[in-house]
């Protein structure tokens, strides 16, 4: 097949990482023609480019093609997509991202590409954004969802969520979870004793690891409102923050303020191939994020053996259950202060947990999987609908 898969940024995160998996398998297990349009790689999270070209991965840069709303710019980016898919005559493109996923799918239809098919990683709008935010969003996705035959949903979540809002129709909906290389958090390259002695991390210190942007909606702010009242009860307790982002400085300032620096370490941002041997330092996982769509911590912790802690947003009930870990309500800081507490000071329920989530996840989470059955979807669609008539 001839495919273009389209994203915003390639930086380093879920949806990129996903992405980038799902063309890597398309070009090398099943030898297809997949070219990768992208905006440029903005902000202080690292990008993905290197790793891109390392695996022989054709990649072409949009400039216009950014994450702020800027209706100029936005106009060319529609623009620039169109020449570039009337350029390279895919029989598939497949979208990623909101912004993304708004421009390219318009681009697309209009230039009558057989399947067209966009990703839901995680909706623009919900509970934490502003009313009018929301609005303007759920009225554009209703808009492109009119604009491609398939959605894919990396969880359930997702689909029941953007059906309440009415975008799109049952029939365009389908669950594929996020892969990964599951091989590398079944076996992390480096030991444990190795990399936490590297953390700073003594032999009885219990480490806590966060995987996420130092954005907003990450829920940092909460670890840090927590962090004082479980010391005190636990001084053994350590946060490793993994990632960066926009908010490094002040979240820092926040953490001199409470007197509490101590207890925090800041990897900053590192490759994607150390997540496995991190994760495998620490003794459980903590996500806070308030919006994430099923975050791919979730499920790499499990494969390493780690229980989460995890906010009951979006897709995390779809792995995080009594049997691997604790789910709490948004924002339940006394709820987050008592589960940090408790994995603390239960090693054989951290085990127990961390085996159940290794047994049932391992395959279920294969980037293999989910690259055959996203380009199952895709001989499914060419196979039974014609191309669609322009609006």
């Amino acid at each position: 097949m001839r495919i273009v898969h389209v994203i915003t940024r390639l930086i380093l995160g879920g949806a990129q990482e996903n992405t980038l998996l799902t063309v890597d398998g398309l070009h090398h297990d099943y030898h297809d023609d997949v070219v990768l349009l992208t905006g440029p790689a903005e902000g202080p999270e690292g990008d993905l480019f290197d790793q891109a070209a390392h695996r022989g991965l054709a990649v072409e840069v949009i400039p216009e093609l950014v994450r702020a709303i800027r209706p100029a710019t936005d106009a060319r980016a529609h623009g620039r997509l169109r020449q570039a898919i009337r350029r390279l005559k895919p029989d598939v493109v497949h979208t990623h991202s909101s912004k993304a996923g708004i421009l390219g799918r318009a681009a697309a239809w209009r230039e009558r590409v057989p399947a067209v098919v966009h990703t839901i990683h995680g909706l623009p709008f919900g509970p934490f954004e502003k009313p009018l935010k929301n609005r303007m969003y759920v009225e554009i996705e209703r808009w492109a969802a009119r604009r491609c035959h398939a959605i894919v949903s990396v969880c359930d979540a997702m689909t029941a969520q953007a059906l309440a809002a009415g975008v799109g129709r049952p029939d365009q909906f389908t669950t594929i979870y996020s892969g990964m290389n599951a091989e590398q958090f079944l076996n992390p390259p480096r030991p444990r004793a190795q990399v936490r002695r590297e953390l700073g991390l003594a032999d009885d210190e219990i480490a806590f690891a966060t995987v996420a942007r130092l954005f907003e909606l990450k829920g940092h702010d909460d670890v840090v409102a927590i962090a004082p009242d479980v010391l005190a009860a636990n001084p053994k307790v350590r946060f490793v923050w993994i990632g960066d982002g926009i908010l490094r400085e002040p979240l820092k300032a926040e953490l001199k303020r409470k007197g509490v620096e101590h207890a925090f370490i800041l990897t900053g941002l590192v490759p994607p191939g150390r997540i496995p041997e991190l994760l495998g330092a620490v003794d459980a996982v903590i996500h806070p994020s308030l919006r994430e769509g099923l975050a791919r911590v979730l499920p790499q912790a499990l494969i390493v053996g780690r229980p989460v802690i995890s906010y009951d947003v979006d897709g995390a009930r779809e792995v995080v259950v009594p049997e691997t870990g604790v789910l709490l309500a948004p924002r339940d800081l006394a709820g987050l202060k008592d589960a940090v507490l408790r994995l603390a000071r239960e090693p054989e329920t951290r085990a127990s947990m961390g085996a159940h989530g290794r047994a049932r996840f391992a395959d279920q989470f294969r980037h293999q999987t989910m690259t055959r059955e996203i380009r199952d979807l895709y001989e499914r669609i060419l196979n039974g609908h014609p191309t669609r008539a322009r609006d």
